[in-house]
């Protein structure tokens, strides 16, 4: 049986997987965002705080996959939210140094001329240093979003589904069609969230009346 035979008598529970897989990656990089930008916002006001979370999370990093997911399960078990965990806990180094070093990147004169204006401290922030810090921290957006796409297949080992069934019952079976099922799906979405989110760094740079240097 050819590849888009197979393909397409496996569709179905394709689609399923392909899901599943979407929403494991979509709910871990939304909270991986939602902790580590205003983390990396915060260590940027307070410096002292800045390396010892950026080593935190650098270590947790470094720690393998697997290994992660197996010191979560005596404490969450098997399934999603093992998963999920796993996943927002790697996402968090590349979104708190990205948006760190965007905003301690923003030109001091640009800085010293708002606060002459009478800029406030907040609006220092939010009308100065995190749009000119932007494409550091969609760029560590983006980072994050294809390594989890990928890394979100290893749930399947821990029960939480997701393309990563297919992708190891391929192994399993010595079956390259298998394989190729469950491995073009999680290519895909990594390009397509991808290319969503550079969409959305322009529309979001062009709402804040951020020069786009890339044109």
């Amino acid at each position: 049986m050819g590849f888009f035979e197979y393909f397409w008598t496996v569709k179905t529970e394709i689609a399923l997987l392909t899901i599943q897989h979407l929403l494991l990656s979509a709910v871990a990089i939304f909270c991986g965002a939602i902790i580590a930008i205003p983390g990396g916002i915060f260590i940027s006001r307070y410096p002292s705080w800045g390396l010892l979370l950026i080593d935190v999370t650098g270590i947790l990093y470094t720690i393998p996959s697997l290994a992660l997911l197996g010191f979560l399960i005596p404490f969450l078990g098997l399934g999603i939210m093992t998963t999920v965990v796993a996943l927002t806990l790697y996402s968090l180094l590349p979104l708190l140094r990205n948006t760190y070093v965007g905003i301690n990147e923003v030109d001091i004169f640009v800085k010293e001329a708002a606060i002459g204006m009478g800029s406030t401290r907040n609006q220092l922030l939010w009308k100065v240093e995190v749009p000119l810090a932007l494409p550091f921290i969609m760029a560590g957006l983006r980072t994050v979003t294809v390594m989890t796409v990928g890394i979100a297949t290893l749930g399947a080992l821990v029960g939480a589904g997701g393309l990563g069934v297919m992708i190891f019952r391929g192994m399993h079976m010595l079956d390259s069609n298998m394989l190729l099922a469950g491995t073009l799906p999680v290519a895909a979405m990594a390009i397509v969230f991808d290319n969503v989110l550079a969409f959305a760094e322009q529309k979001i740079r062009q709402f804040m009346g951020v020069l786009d240097t890339n044109k």
